[in-house]
Parts: structure tokens; C-alpha cells; sequence
């Protein structure tokens, strides 16, 4: 059984209806061992990234990275918050989401503001992230970053929004991180599907 597998056990998260198993699979581990990945392994995560939904087709999503041990690892590693620095260290590689708020309309001269530009992305993240499971990879998505240096160090274009920084890596043993985080190193739940899903629309306020 792998590092990953049993903490599934100790924690098992279940359904309240049928899903295949690989949401619940997916989770967002800090744990890393100290494999690598390599190029080929991460364009098959941006290929599923690349099939995700968004309107218009625009496909805002961008997707810049660095693998352990290659000359921007220490940029990318040197954004995150000091905290996140302390486990994605191991990563083997980590990226940046950015998402592009502008889009071209068909037949239009000059592009258009894309309201979904952000959720589009999120649908690219998601799509990478059960891919990244399904090869026996994890990945974890981090709000804990520098926003500000990250648009100016990785030289994003002002129209563009920098999302979220992701942390990929082979599962490790939970022993690899420091002791504050071993105790939170599980699967964690989710609210029940009642309390998100509303047929007709939200009830009405008294």
C-alpha cells in the first residue's frame, strides 16, 4: 500500500451518490517524495488541462512552469509565501495559472472583456488535477503566493490575471513534514450536496 493509499483508508471519503472513484481520489497532499518529473509527463497534464470547457472556446487558461532542479525553480519557489515554501520545496515541479480576461468574438475587430476568464481557468486546474491522479501524481493548488511579484517576475501581460501557484509531485510519507502539518496531512470532506445544489433557485429570504 503507498504513502497516499493509506491515508485513503484512514480517512475514506464517500459518496453520497454515484461518482467514479477518481474525485475521490483526488486530494491535495503536501507530503512529497523526492522523485522527479519530466517534460513529457507534465505536457500529459496540460493535455487534459487543454480539453477543459470555456466559453467561446477562448481558452484563457496559461500555464507557466518549472521542474525541481531546473534554472526557474528557485523564481517559482522564492513566490510562495514562506509557509508553502516549507513542503512545496519537494515538488517536482511547480506552476503558475494564469488566466486571460480578453478574447476575440468571431467577426469582431478588437477583443472583448471574458467574464468567465477565471472560471474557465478553474476548469483547466480541475481537469489537470484528475489527470495528475490518474498517473499517480499530486497536485496542490496554493492561494499562498506573491501576486504582485508573480505578474512582474514571470512577465504577465497586463491583461492577464495570475490565478493560483500548484505544487505537483509524487505522494511521500507524511513523516517529511514538519510536524504542525503531519496532523492535517489527510482527505478531507465536503459539504453535503444539499447544501450547495438548489432546484428552482435559492429560497426566498423572510
Amino acid at each position: 500500500m503507498t504513502a497516499v493509499d493509506s491515508r485513503l483508508a484512514e480517512n475514506p471519503r464517500h459518496a453520497e451518490h454515484p461518482i467514479d472513484p477518481l474525485f475521490l481520489e483526488r486530494w491535495s497532499p503536501r507530503a512529497f517524495s523526492d522523485a522527479t518529473i519530466s517534460e513529457a509527463e507534465l505536457l500529459t497534464l496540460f493535455e487534459a488541462a487543454r480539453w477543459a470547457p470555456s466559453a467561446y472556446n477562448a481558452q484563457p487558461w496559461r500555464f507557466l512552469y518549472a521542474r525541481r532542479d531546473t534554472a526557474h525553480w528557485g523564481t517559482f519557489l522564492g513566490l510562495l509565501i514562506p509557509f508553502n515554501q516549507t513542503w512545496a520545496n519537494r515538488a517536482a515541479a511547480l506552476i503558475f495559472l494564469v488566466s486571460d480576461s480578453l478574447f476575440q468574438p468571431p467577426g469582431a475587430e478588437k477583443p472583448a472583456p471574458l467574464r468567465s476568464h477565471s472560471l474557465d481557468a478553474g476548469a483547466a486546474w480541475a481537469s489537470l488535477a484528475l489527470q495528475a491522479t490518474r498517473a499517480g501524481w499530486r497536485a496542490h493548488g496554493m492561494g499562498g503566493f506573491d501576486v504582485e511579484r508573480a505578474a512582474i517576475e514571470l512577465n504577465v501581460p497586463p491583461s492577464h490575471t495570475v490565478e493560483l501557484a500548484i505544487a505537483i509531485g509524487r505522494p511521500g510519507e507524511r513523516s517529511s513534514l514538519p510536524e504542525a502539518l503531519q496532523a492535517r496531512e489527510f482527505p478531507n470532506g465536503r459539504k453535503p450536496v444539499a447544501e450547495f445544489a438548489f432546484e428552482g433557485g435559492f429560497a426566498a429570504q423572510g
